[in-house]
């Protein structure tokens, strides 16, 4: 139990630290004095704070059900004009000659909304787009508007994707086809021979650097994409043969999505100015190198190497960027180039939050049990009864190896009908009693033995939340990736529980039991008691870049409301834009059902049931209406 002086002594500081909020959060999310996450979007101005309480009373009276994904057009803005200004006041303290043009992967998020805005606000700063596909180059060319912003072509190009990018080309756009493979040249020289079209050309190399991080196959020999330095040869050489080389205006190289070791990044950039200063000497023109993405996120705040955060501020990555290109560059006398980066994930993974609501716990609580054995109970309950009696601080280790013994041997003797059904209970019980007690004495040892250091983790409480990890979060399942996740209220109480989550999926992957921390991971996440009829509100933050992408209709949950607010100078905050989340008639369409087909085979089903006289008309009119309200219904929990 918490003591009574230590819930006294609890501010909203320590909350703050608990959650390290002010460290992942680098100036956008800090905790007010009510105990409530705010949003404070204007860097130069913290008086500005939004109460993420209040942005959740305003969804629910505009009729939306949690869960939602919450979008601040702010930050988003913010980020891009921190990374243009930032390259900008490096460039000009380190007096280098050339520009900097920031470039939006359209994978990273794909959202109509949200690659419109970077298109909108970014103009001012020539921001660009990256398409990897035939449908994000036709996407990109709708929004693009600027026509200094560059327009980068990755992935495989089938001829219908060249000719879009040479007719783009033709109308100003600066779209280059970045090649990836070597066959990609002929179809972009042919291509432009039939158009009469002259295009820019960049090639991808394959770099020998590797990262650290999740993404370490982005680099190496062996990378899926990208040429080789005998390949990049070929293509200068084909190039002077259709005089064609003046085309050759871009290098190009991805190292990884989230790079944790600003070292990785420092020994790319040198290694790729080498082949550019080679370009160079061959007779290309070139004048742009595009790093490609690599910009990690600090996840957990801990400003380390670790996979989920970085070592290195981004007036660090800028100034390490523009120093080694400079210092390389510069003993060959070759001009400066237009640096591009790729930066997607730290883009747009500060914008979006997502908020749901806690739908029920289960907890670990010790069972009530009686003094001891019945005169009628089998030997194996009175040798539990015994582990329970003398069970002190001395004995922990030995006491928790003969409860899992005894208990080990009920299962045996139960399978064996040798227990009854609730004789087995009973001896579950006094082994949970037991358990129990020896994880509260845990904090009171010097030294915890190995094999007990596991149990304040396997006995945390389960909080059930109205999301899927599948559809809203799928890289915490899948790379084991961490976001941070905290309570958004409440936060001027103390947290007296340990939990983990479980998503409403019907799979006991959908959970989450891996939480950020500055010193590596933890398994338990802090939380209040849940309270008779009040919602208790839940963010995971951080989640822009990726996640609505990957996100997978798995239970047939599909994707989730999105709200999103604009921040005024003044403090108010406006609704700019509501998207509503599927409806199961959505989802099952996307499975190949016909949601109009359903609903006529059900109203047969119910008139069939009323001939068979198992109900009356007007219950098969309350039937069927509740099926369509069902098809209308949004896929997660309802109130």
């Amino acid at each position: 139990m918490i003591k009574k002086q230590a819930l006294e002594r609890w501010s909203v500081q320590d909350a703050a630290d608990l959650y390290n909020i002010q460290s992942w959060g680098i100036g956008y999310f800090d905790i007010s004095p009510k105990g409530n996450v705010v949003v404070t979007p204007f860097p130069n101005n913290r008086d500005v704070a939004v109460d993420l309480t209040e942005v959740i009373a305003g969804i629910r009276d505009r009729g939306y059900e949690m869960p939602v994904l919450l979008r601040i057009e702010n930050i988003l803005d913010s980020q891009i004009r921190t990374m243009h200004e930032t390259f900008r006041a490096k460039m000009k303290e380190f007096e280098y000659k050339g520009a900097f043009r920031g470039v939006f992967p359209i994978k990273v998020n794909q959202q109509q909304q949200v690659v419109e805005e970077i298109a909108r606000f970014g103009e001012q700063y020539h921001h660009g787009l990256e398409a990897g596909s035939k449908a994000e180059l036709i996407a990109a060319l709708s929004l693009l508007r600027d026509r200094e912003a560059c327009l980068i072509c990755n992935g495989y190009k089938d001829e219908e994707f060249v000719d879009l990018g040479l007719y783009a080309t033709k109308m100003g756009v600066k779209c280059f086809f970045v090649l990836e493979m070597p066959s990609e040249l002929s179809l972009v020289l042919e291509r432009s021979r039939v158009l009469g079209i002259q295009p820019l050309i960049g090639v991808r190399i394959k770099l020998s650097t590797q990262a650290g991080g999740h993404w370490t196959d982005s680099g190496g020999d062996r990378s899926i994409f990208g040429l080789s330095a005998t390949q990049v040869v070929e293509v200068v050489d084909t190039l002077k043969e259709h005089n064609m080389l003046h085309c050759l205006q871009l290098l190009h190289y991805h190292l990884g999505s989230q790079i944790p070791n600003i070292r990785d990044l420092r020994f790319a950039v040198l290694e790729a100015c080498r082949v550019y200063a080679g370009l160079v000497t061959e007779g290309a023109p070139m004048g742009y190198l595009d790093l490609g993405g690599g910009l990690a996120v600090d996840y957990d705040g801990s400003h380390t190497n670790y996979t989920n955060s970085r070592n290195y501020t981004l007036d660090e990555y800028c100034a390490d960027i523009i120093d080694t290109i400079m210092t390389t560059l510069d003993d060959d006398a070759i001009a400066h180039p237009v640096i591009i980066t790729e930066s997607g994930r730290a883009t747009v993974a500060y914008y979006s939050i997502l908020l749901f609501n806690v739908l029920d716990v289960s907890r670990f609580e010790a069972p009530e049990l009686p003094d001891g054995p019945d005169k009628d109970d089998p030997e194996i309950i009175a040798n539990l009864f015994e582990v329970r009696d003398v069970l002190s601080l001395k004995n922990l280790q030995e006491c928790y190896n003969d409860a899992m013994y005894y208990r080990d041997e009920a299962r045996q003797l139960f399978k064996h009908g040798q227990l009854t059904l609730r004789q087995r209970s009973l001896a579950e019980k006094i082994f949970w009693h037991i358990i129990l007690r020896v994880a509260r004495e845990l904090k009171n040892l010097k030294f915890v033995p190995k094999d007990l250091k596991h149990l304040p983790e396997a006995l945390a409480d389960i909080y059930y939340c109205n999301f899927s990890v599948f559809q809203s979060l799928p890289d915490a399942w899948a790379i084991d990736h961490l976001f941070p996740i905290m309570p958004i209220h409440r936060l001027d109480e103390m947290p007296v529980k340990q939990a983990t989550l479980a998503d409403i999926t019907c799979d006991c992957d959908g959970k989450i039991d891996r939480f950020i921390d500055i010193h590596g991971v933890k398994r338990t996440l802090p939380l209040h008691e849940l309270r008779d009829d009040e919602e208790y509100y839940l963010g995971a933050f951080l989640v822009g870049a990726y996640q609505e992408t990957l996100g997978d209709l798995h239970n047939l949950l599909g994707d989730t409301n999105v709200v999103s607010i604009r921040i005024s100078e003044d403090g108010d905050f406006s609704f700019v834009r509501e998207v509503d989340g599927d409806s199961v008639a959505d989802v099952l369409s996307y499975v190949e059902y016909v949601p109009k087909n359903m609903l006529e085979d059900f109203r047969k089903m119910a008139e069939q049931a009323v001939r068979d006289k198992r109900i009356t008309p007007q219950e098969r009119g309350r039937i069927v209406s509740a099926y369509a309200d069902g098809l209308r219904g949004y896929t997660y929990f309802e109130r």
